[in-house]
């Protein structure tokens, strides 16, 4: 437009910008009278502001007033989209709009009682523990597959793993899981990638411990203690904690399990290390940008005698009477705060339970809710073989 207002020609200008000459022409008509760096440049959409087909105000303020008159005074006590189209052509209206465009009408006016699922946003990942939540810390869920048998051989369980911001994955194809497999496999584990801050189960005696007395730890419990990671307990029968665990025992059973024909268990350890291998390679960035783990204790021994030292944390949900169930024993909590998530963080240490409120629509907002004064009894530990889950 520069270069046309000096005076060059219209066809000049457009040899030289290699454009139509009416489009030049169509830009200075634009223009003409403004200056350059105050007109109108943004594409304008073609017809008219309004569309021809578009239904009156006046109509669309009848059709809001018929849906109340219908409201109150209707026989039949509808006065929806086809109702008000019958009332319409029972008045013997000229330009009669559909019932599809009736409806639109009463949308678009905000005059519909129905009123549509809110979607909300799913909280961070590890939502219910702040750090976690906030990427300073790794998490590693651990969990069992069962059921699986292999023609002519043993019975087959995995134990499975994956961590929650690397999506670190692992799996170990066994005759049995036992809790001192468990132990065995988990020190092993991190001794190779890492140790992470917290480690994440569900409430298999397996993992947690016996249930034949309060406040009785597992020897799985005691490992994760004695190496500075804390154990995360989910609530019983509720869905969500652990979904990635979840996730990977199904991703691994329909591309390793369900795939192949295994012969022998042998055969199916090689192939589920395969995948394995696999997984690791595609997931290396995710891995890598993952928060850091601590390097495992050189110098670490297990003593199964030592005093626990430490947090454990248990995600429960009250009961009717805003009461929480772990370690064996029953904590009132807030009777108004039933049926509700609550995080009890076990402090060992300070012979205390914190019990904070939780909510995933508000997943920065965890009140603390009530601090119980708990010890546990000092007793000495007697493994047993955890086979049942």
């Amino acid at each position: 437009m520069a270069t046309y207002r000096l005076g060059i020609s219209i066809r000049k200008v457009a040899r030289t910008f290699g454009v139509d000459p009416s489009t030049v022409l169509f830009w200075t008509r634009r223009a003409e009278g403004q200056r350059l760096d105050r007109a109108d440049w943004a594409n304008r959409a073609r017809g008219p502001r309004t569309p021809a087909n578009r239904c009156s105000r006046e109509l669309e303020d009848r059709v809001l007033a018929l849906r109340v008159q219908l409201k109150e005074r209707s026989d039949l006590g509808e006065f929806g989209a086809e109702a008000i189209h019958r009332a319409l052509h029972a008045q013997g209206v000229d330009t009669l709009p559909s019932v599809r465009t009736i409806g639109r009408i009463l949308e678009r006016r905000g005059a519909l009682d129905g009123r549509r699922r809110t979607r909300r946003a799913a909280p961070p990942p590890g939502w219910y523990l702040p750090d976690l939540a906030a990427g300073h810390a790794e998490l590693d869920s651990f969990d069992i597959i069962e059921g699986l048998v292999i023609k002519g051989g043993p019975d087959v369980e995995v134990l499975t793993g994956i961590s929650l911001h690397g999506g670190l994955v692992a799996a170990w194809p066994r005759a049995a899981i036992t809790a001192t497999l468990t132990v065995d496999t988990l020190v092993a584990h991190w001794r190779q990638v890492g140790v992470p801050a917290y480690t994440q189960f569900d409430n298999d005696t397996r993992f947690q411990g016996a249930h034949w007395s309060p406040d009785t730890l597992g020897q799985v419990t005691r490992i994760c203690l004695s190496l500075g990671v804390v154990p995360v307990f989910v609530p019983p029968r509720e869905a969500g904690f652990q979904a990635a665990i979840e996730n990977f025992n199904g991703r691994w059973q329909a591309k390793v399990w369900t795939r192949f024909h295994h012969d022998s268990l042998e055969a199916l350890q090689v192939q589920s290390a395969k995948f394995i291998a696999a997984s690791h390679r595609r997931a290396a960035p995710r891995i890598d940008s993952a928060p850091a783990r601590r390097p495992f204790p050189a110098e670490w021994a297990f003593d199964p005698q030592a005093r626990p030292q430490g947090r454990i944390v248990f995600l429960r949900r009250t009961s009717d009477q805003g009461a929480a169930t772990l370690l064996g024993r029953t904590f009132a909590l807030d009777p108004n705060w039933p049926h509700r998530l609550v995080r009890a963080e076990v402090d060992l240490d300070a012979h205390v339970i914190r019990f904070y409120a939780l909510r995933r629509r508000e997943p920065t907002w965890q009140p603390l809710l009530r601090e119980i004064r708990h010890e546990l009894p000092h007793r000495r530990f007697r493994q047993r073989s955890n086979r049942v889950g």
